[in-house]
């Protein structure tokens, strides 16, 4: 590739990155209308399903997105990937129904997991030998994608008031359609030419468990009880899925996820890091956003504005880890000071979070959060890939965004376990919904029993980040004998 091919090619890749965080944000600004113009009857109840389908069907397909990248080559993939992505937005555009827009949704998913999983890739195979461990394209994306998470409720929230909610979707095309043939044309990236069996079975047994333990998350406390046979049924389901898979990656002949990854350190402590980060991440936006409409009577859309924080943080590290790094910051660093950071974080969120606190507080809280996830999101990626065995690329790069949507589903269902028990046993009766129905000395009284809860949530956030702490300073320190040349020494797994 030349100069210009490969520039272009690294533009790209952050427009799609910025086209996938916008996809995230952008629907939620535009639910109301969605519904009105559909289903205004019956729609509420399937709003849900809008971002369940679209995240059940992403995750499922990260592990074999990773897998084909080892096999096909990247390109094809990322290819693939963006026409998938389209194929399902101009059917949302297009949608008649409520039913029609989640099937479609749930066909964007399909693409969408591989908009930011394979695009780091495609990042990473950019980037020449004299670049490994740099973070050229990780710093500008998380630059891009603390912008795209400010302003994509905003961009929602006008197309839906002044457009057509179907334009949130159709916005799409334009863009990927211009993404697709700038690909074409700059991106040369290797490609393989001897065919290999793809491990369909694994990929399947990935998806199962991912979908199980998604729904799981997503219905247990909410649409089910936790007793439920429903979302017991669903966790057994959830748990042999993960057995089996587990079976199977220990015999394939091309596992999907090589178990062969876990015995690389940077590779076993990424992904466990990675997971927890996704946990606490969930802790930090969510609840900080319930606390604010709940007690605070602050609207949904007031209350999404006090992402912009966060998302300065992410941005503001995105930009300053290039000058660290070039004093001597390395990968591991930035694990280290995120960790800490972001533990600290939580720990003032837990300790100052009451009825009054000044929001200027909680805005600066959330800025110092921001600045801790915006040293861990592009950082772990580039330590997975700086340690994966270069044919290993994709399934290594995949899985660590694939542990963080797991994280994510963990960290909800975690989170709002804490809040609703605690709730429940100091509140006034009824769950959190009903609070913003109580008045007087029961309504005071639910305010303490929740702030009480959101502390202990917090709290738990900071517990999961002190871990993730102790995890990066066991990583392995740069130029150490054992971190040399170890991927390439590690043994696959015997044929079935």
């Amino acid at each position: 590739m030349t100069e210009t091919q490969r520039k272009i090619g690294f533009l790209v890749c952050l427009v799609t990155i910025v086209l996938a965080i916008l996809d995230l944000q952008i629907v939620s600004a535009a639910t109301v209308p969605i519904v009105r113009d559909l289903d205004p009857d019956h729609g509420i109840d399937k709003i849900p399903w809008l971002v369940s389908a679209f995240a059940l069907a992403s995750a499922a397909m990260l592990p074999l997105y990773g897998k084909l990248c080892d096999v096909l080559g990247p390109k094809r993939v990322f290819t693939g990937a963006i026409a998938t992505f389209l194929l399902g937005s101009t059917l949302c555009g297009a949608a008649q129904s409520m039913d029609q827009l989640i099937a479609a949704r749930a066909l964007q998913g399909l693409g969408g997991g591989g908009l930011m999983s394979v695009t780091m890739v495609v990042i990473a195979h950019l980037k020449g030998p004299e670049e490994k461990g740099a973070g050229k394209g990780t710093n500008i994306g998380g630059v891009m994608a603390g912008g795209a998470m400010a302003v994509g409720p905003w961009i929602g929230g006008l197309l839906a008031d002044h457009a057509s909610w179907r334009w949130i979707f159709y916005i799409n095309l334009p863009v990927g359609l211009a993404v697709l043939a700038a690909s074409a044309f700059a991106l040369k990236l290797p490609e393989r030419h001897v065919r290999r069996p793809l491990d369909y079975a694994g990929a399947a047994l990935a998806a199962a468990f991912s979908s199980a333990l998604l729904l799981v998350t997503d219905w247990g406390g909410k649409k089910y009880a936790w007793s439920s046979p429903v979302v017991l049924g669903l966790a057994v389901a959830s748990g042999v899925a993960l057995a089996l898979f587990l079976w199977r990656q220990l015999r394939a002949a091309e596992p999907v996820l090589p178990m062969s990854l876990f015995r690389i350190p940077e590779l076993r402590l990424g992904f466990a890091i990675q997971a927890i980060m996704g946990a606490a991440m969930m802790g930090a936006i969510y609840y900080v956003l319930i606390y604010l409409q709940v007690v605070r009577g602050i609207t949904s859309s007031s209350a999404g504005l006090y992402l912009i924080p966060m998302a300065v943080g992410l941005s503001a590290t995105g930009l300053l880890s290039g000058p660290l790094t070039t004093r001597g910051w390395t990968t591991r660093t930035f694990t280290i000071s995120g960790t800490a950071t972001t533990a600290l974080a939580f720990v003032l969120l837990a300790t100052t979070t009451g009825p009054d606190t000044s929001l200027w507080l909680i805005r600066a809280e959330l800025l110092l959060a921001g600045a801790g996830f915006g040293q861990l999101l592009g950082q772990l990626i580039l330590l997975v890939q700086d340690a994966a065995p270069r044919h290993r690329l994709g399934v290594a790069t995949t899985s660590i965004r694939y542990f963080q949507s797991l994280g994510n589903a963990l960290g909800t269902a975690l989170f709002g376990t804490v809040l609703a028990r605690l709730y429940a046993a100091d509140g006034p009766g009824g769950d959190v919904g009903t609070l913003a129905h109580l008045t007087g000395s029961a309504r005071a009284e639910g305010v303490h029993a929740f702030v009480s809860a959101t502390s202990v949530v917090f709290w738990s956030g900071a517990a999961l980040m002190t871990l993730a702490a102790v995890l990066a300073v066991r990583l392995p320190r740069p130029g150490r004998p054992e971190d040399t040349e170890q991927p390439e020494r590690q043994t696959e797994p015997l044929p079935a």
